[in-house]
C-alpha cells in the first residue's frame, strides 16, 4: 500500500476542500462521488482554487493530474492510508458508507468522518472489520486553508491509530487538535453555536441587525481570536495579575443575565431577518466573489501569522 493515496469519499464543499488541500500537499488523491456531475464539478472547482493554493505554498509534487474519480468505495479506499468520508450528515447514511469502507479498506488504513456533529462511538457501531481504526476528523470551512482539524476517537478507536492520523494530518498541512474523548459538536463548532444563538437572540429581539451583530465580531473580539483564544485573552485583561485578576474582578458577571444560550425558535419571522439581513451585507457581491474576498484575507492573515512568528497561539514566544 503507497502512503501517499488518500481517498475522500463524497465531494461536497468539504469533500473538494480536502481534496484540493491533500493535492496541493503532493498527495495523490482518489475521489468518489456517484453523483453523474461529480467528477466534472470537482475538477472546476480544484482548478479554480488552484492559485489560491499556489498562493499559499504547494509541495514540490503537487498536481492536478494526481487527482483520480470512482463511483466506487471499494477501488477508492483499495490504496488509500487515509479515508476521508464527507457524505450528507445522515446519520444511517454514514453508518451504511463507514461500513462499506470498514470492509474493503486495507486494515492499516485511517477512516475518518468530517462530521460536524455525531460522535465517533455512534460512526463506528457497524464498522465490524477493524473499528479501531475509525475515528472523526472535523475540518473548517475552507478546509483548503483553515490549518484546524479535531480528531476524537470512539471507544473502539486505538491510540496508535489516533497518533497515525494526526501524522498524516500534519504532512498536509494541518493543526490537528486531539480531543481527549468525544463530546457532542467536538470543540469548535460547540463555542461557534454558543454565539450563533447569542446572535440569534440579539437579531430577534430588535437589539442589532446582522450586519451589526457581525461588526462586533469584525472590529472588536475576531481580531483578538486570530492570535489568541477566549483563555488568553481575558488572561491579559487581568493585566498585570492576568487571569487571577480577571476572575476575582470579572468572575461575578457570570450571574449575570448577559446570555441565554438556549436558541431561539426559529420563526418565519426571524428566518426573514436573518435573510434579507445577510443580503443586505452582501449588496451585489454573489457567494462566489464574497467566497474569493474571504480567502484572499486568510492567505493575507495567515502568512503574517507564520511569518511574523505570532503563531502558535498556544505558545507565546519570550521575543513577541
Amino acid at each position: 500500500m503507497t502512503n501517499q493515496t488518500i481517498a475522500v469519499i463524497g465531494t461536497g464543499v468539504i469533500g473538494n476542500g480536502w481534496i484540493a488541500r491533500f493535492l496541493a500537499k503532493g498527495f495523490d488523491v482518489i475521489a468518489c462521488d456517484p453523483a453523474p456531475e461529480a467528477e466534472q464539478k470537482t475538477r472546476t472547482t480544484v482548478e479554480k482554487l488552484w492559485p489560491s493554493l499556489k498562493e499559499h505554498g504547494m509541495h514540490e509534487t503537487a498536481s492536478l493530474n494526481r487527482l483520480s474519480f470512482t463511483d466506487d468505495i471499494k477501488t477508492a479506499v483499495y490504496e488509500a492510508v487515509l479515508i476521508q468520508e464527507n457524505v450528507p450528515e445522515r446519520e444511517d447514511l454514514k453508518k451504511s458508507v463507514l461500513a462499506q469502507i470498514d470492509k474493503h479498506a486495507p486494515a492499516e488504513s485511517i477512516i475518518a468522518s468530517s462530521t460536524s456533529g455525531y460522535k465517533p462511538t455512534t460512526l463506528q457501531e457497524q464498522c465490524v472489520i477493524h473499528p479501531e481504526r475509525v475515528m472523526v476528523a472535523h475540518p473548517f470551512n475552507p478546509v483548503y486553508l483553515l490549518p484546524l482539524v479535531e480528531i476524537s476517537g470512539g471507544a473502539a478507536t486505538s491510540p496508535e491509530a489516533l497518533e497515525r492520523a494526526r501524522n498524516v494530518y500534519e504532512s498536509a498541512g494541518m493543526k490537528p487538535l486531539v480531543m481527549k474523548g468525544e463530546v457532542d459538536g467536538h470543540i469548535a463548532d460547540r463555542l461557534m453555536e454558543a454565539l450563533w444563538r447569542e446572535a440569534l437572540h440579539i437579531v430577534n429581539d430588535g437589539h442589532a441587525t446582522t450586519e451589526e451583530v457581525d461588526k462586533a465580531i469584525v472590529y472588536g473580539a475576531g481580531l483578538r481570536w486570530a492570535l489568541m483564544g477566549p483563555f488568553l485573552t481575558f488572561h491579559l485583561a487581568g493585566g498585570e495579575k492576568g487571569m487571577a485578576h480577571m476572575l476575582e474582578q470579572f468572575g461575578p458577571a457570570l450571574k449575570a443575565p448577559w446570555t441565554k444560550l438556549e436558541a431561539p425558535e426559529l420563526t418565519p419571522e426571524l428566518s426573514e431577518k436573518v435573510i434579507n439581513g445577510t443580503k443586505e451585507q452582501s449588496g451585489t457581491q454573489s457567494v462566489a466573489e464574497l467566497e474569493e474576498r474571504r480567502d484572499q484575507f486568510l492567505l493575507k492573515l495567515m502568512r503574517l501569522l507564520q511569518e511574523e512568528n505570532y503563531w502558535p497561539a498556544e505558545k507565546v514566544e519570550s521575543n513577541v
